[in-house]
């Protein structure tokens, strides 16, 4: 893989912001001259993987205090600079930037595995201080998967498990698709190695087999959307390979796969999307039970769009993905996407919109804050946030991310933690069910509650979630005291 250079970085920069580069070459000069003499297992100088870091960055537009960041972002762990030399140079935000993506010190632990929970823990907090502690790892982590052929074989296994496991979560849960997806990718070609192979050949086949037709829709849709003076873009997109390999683990065929092939057609306006939808409909017929809007509904990560699978020529299907050009720029980087829609104030944006609008977020704060054990906490956050999902609807259509697992009363402390507790019974898609009901996807669930309504002791045996958990104990233990006091 090609190293990045300074000038490819600044070159990078110098098309959204010129007058950082004088800071950025400061940053790349300190951080030269600090790791001067180490070098990568690929055998060239150390600086090209912090380079190479700062250059991702720069692809989604990053601020000044980031791409310094990343420039010296591993300065703190590998060198003799200490923070408050960053501080006096570079200023108090590059150097918590720093910080937060620095691995604690070998000399806090008493072993490895100890500290290898601590860092994980410091990882994943960190969105809950500034979420560009996050950005930077990401990048970090995607650039040293591009190069982990350096490595040796069980290393490559080891990184590759604990990107699948951590990373590509965190990615999906801020919305950065394009580095889920291809850390997806990367990790599947080191863990299973064949696998990737036949997969990516199958692939590489079928869009070959399957270009000419895509064409030719995408130039039927833009015709008739610029007939029907809709202002549009169409590109051609195919599901990356990890996600064509779980469906094909999941028993389905290449063919089959209705969101391996797609067009994604981008549009002015909200009101555009819901135009192009029936116009693409009046060309192809739509699958009805493909359908989805997450413009209205919008994923728990921020993602929104208009998917509609159709049928296309030579008897294949084919996903139309429908959004606006500012809903597609969050789609490929997520939160990082206010770098480039809010400028000025975007890091500010960035942590308002994560706090706010990520349910991740929410959760994490929740789960921080009960779990003082480090091994328990990354355990929770694995099980809870960063594992197996699924997504329920309220009454109203607002989507809810639980763990996989979760019950009625999950859902009752999600939704209204305050009345939680005087749930009597919970109806899913009109059906009475039992209060621990495994929720599925797509269930839709009325809680019923009652003011005489008490929790109950069983509850805690079957709920999944950290919330839950932490006031049935709480409610619970009030009651007790209650009856101790008045018995």
């Amino acid at each position: 893989m090609k190293s990045i250079t300074i000038e490819e970085l600044t070159e990078s920069i110098n098309s959204y912001d010129p007058t950082m580069i004088s800071d950025v070459l400061k940053a790349y000069q300190y951080a030269k001259n600090s790791h001067s003499g180490q070098m990568r297992e690929s055998g060239e100088e150390y600086i090209t993987h912090p380079l190479a870091v700062a250059y991702i960055l720069s692809k989604m537009n990053a601020d000044r205090e980031t791409i310094c960041a990343a420039l010296l972002h591993d300065t703190l762990e590998d060198t003799k600079l200490e923070k408050e030399d960053i501080v006096i140079e570079f200023g108090k935000t590059v150097a918590e930037l720093v910080d937060g993506v620095t691995k604690l010190s070998k000399m806090e632990f008493t072993n490895k595995q100890d500290r290898n929970y601590a860092n994980t823990r410091k990882i994943i907090t960190s969105l809950t201080n500034d979420v560009r502690v996050i950005l930077i790892k990401l990048a970090d982590r995607l650039h040293n998967m591009r190069t982990l052929s350096f490595k040796k074989e069980n290393k490559q296994k080891d990184i590759s498990i604990e990107t699948m496991e951590i990373f590509v979560p965190l990615a999906y849960n801020i919305g950065a698709y394009q580095i889920k997806t291809e850390l997806e990718d990367l990790s599947l070609s080191y863990l299973k190695p064949q696998e990737y192979k036949k997969t990516k050949e199958e692939t590489d086949l079928l869009l070959m087999q399957s270009e000419g037709f895509l064409k030719e829709m995408l130039d039927n849709i833009s015709r008739l959307l610029n007939d029907k003076n809709v202002p549009n873009e169409i590109k051609i997109r195919v599901r990356n390979i990890y996600g064509i390999y779980r469906r094909r683990c999941e028993g389905q065929e290449m063919r089959n796969i209705h969101d391996l092939l797609a067009l994604k057609v981008i549009v002015n306006e909200v009101a555009s999307c819901y135009l192009s939808l029936g116009y693409i409909h009046s060309l192809y017929k739509p699958i009805n039970s493909k359908f989805k809007d997450y413009i209205c509904n919008p994923k728990t990560n921020m993602y929104q769009c208009l998917h509609t699978t159709v049928f296309g020529p030579e008897d294949m299907l084919v996903q139309a993905q429908i959004r606006t050009h500012e809903m597609d720029m969050i789609d490929s980087y997520g939160i990082a996407a206010y770098w480039n829609l809010k400028k000025e104030n975007a890091s500010e944006v960035m942590q308002e919109v994560v706090e706010n609008k990520c349910q991740f977020f929410k959760s994490l704060v929740e789960i921080d804050e009960q779990y003082t054990d480090n091994r328990k906490f990354v355990e929770q956050v694995k099980k809870e946030l960063l594992g197996g999902n699924v997504y329920v609807y309220t009454t109203d259509g607002v989507v809810l991310q639980l763990p996989v697992g979760s019950t009625p009363v999950d859902f009752a402390y999600m939704i209204d933690p305050m009345n939680a507790s005087k749930f009597v019974t919970a109806y899913v898609n009109d059906r009475k069910v039992a209060d621990d009901y495994i929720l599925q996807n797509k269930d839709r669930v009325r809680i019923l509650t009652s003011k005489k309504s008490l929790p109950k002791e069983e509850w805690k045996d079957s709920v999944q979630t950290t919330r839950a958990l932490t006031l049935i104990k709480k409610d619970l233990w009030w009651i007790n005291l209650f009856l101790w006091k008045y018995n």
